[in-house]
């Protein structure tokens, strides 16, 4: 059996986003990143959607992100899957701002592995995990399968992501773990930010969970616990579906 069944995985994105503030939904404010505002996300200027070219990573990252998060994140009845929701162009735009060039982080030696509560430890920046953790998962495929990783079967893609979480391959340069956990956290990003930032493409993710996006006003509805929101979302543009 795939490591991420298809419901519980599904549900597991629709709890999980439950915990997170409504603001932070709205305006998708990376921890490190800076990026909150439209302003100043450096490339919202870019062309979106089909038209979207990667600034970041060459053709054989491209198609791993690709391959990746349609496995983390796929399509079915309830909400599109992460290829449709913009998520590989959302991880290529966070690659050129401050937060994947570990600008606000402390980078300085020793870089020695410390106790869990010490948080991430590493000398490498969102950047580098893509570029090494790619060529490395990659690698491994090749070894194991033959083939890249863009080019298995959508159960031995399952298979290999599911090693890769429980750190169970060894990669060159990066932690398997480390980089699987970058992976999803920029994929849970992407699924659920505001469509400026190049994910949630048509507000897919606002809508399967009922999200109502950057409105202004809630006070109508503080007290009725349960009932569904009867408008769509709006984003920080103002867009509506």
């Amino acid at each position: 059996m795939p490591p991420f069944p298809l419901m519980s995985r599904r549900g597991f994105f629709r709890s999980a986003v439950a915990l997170v503030p409504a603001g932070t939904l709205a305006a998708c404010d990376l921890k490190s990143s800076g990026t909150s505002a439209p302003d100043s996300n450096a490339n919202a200027d870019r062309a979106s959607g089909a038209d979207y070219k990667p600034h970041f990573f060459d053709a054989k990252e491209w198609a791993f992100i690709h391959a990746a998060v349609d496995r983390l994140i796929p399509p079915d009845s309830e909400g599109p899957g992460a290829v449709e929701a913009g998520v590989p162009e959302f991880i290529d735009r966070q690659m050129e701002t401050p937060y994947a060039h570990g600008a606000l982080w402390y980078m300085q030696a020793p870089f020695t592995q410390g106790a869990p509560e010490l948080g991430y430890q590493l000398k490498l920046v969102p950047r580098d995990l893509y570029r090494l953790g790619i060529a490395a998962v990659n690698a491994y495929c090749l070894k194991t399968n033959a083939h890249p990783f863009d080019a298995l079967d959508a159960a031995t893609r399952d298979t290999v992501l599911g090693a890769l979480e429980k750190g169970k391959v060894d990669l060159a340069d990066v932690p398997a773990e480390v980089f699987f956990g970058q992976l999803l956290q920029n994929t849970r990003e992407g699924y659920f930010c505001d469509p400026v930032h190049g994910g949630n493409r048509d507000m897919g993710g606002w809508k399967m969970i009922g999200f109502p996006g950057a409105r202004a006003d809630f006070m109508d509805f503080v007290n009725q616990n349960g009932a569904a929101y009867p408008y769509g979302p709006v984003s920080i543009e103002g867009k509506r579906t």
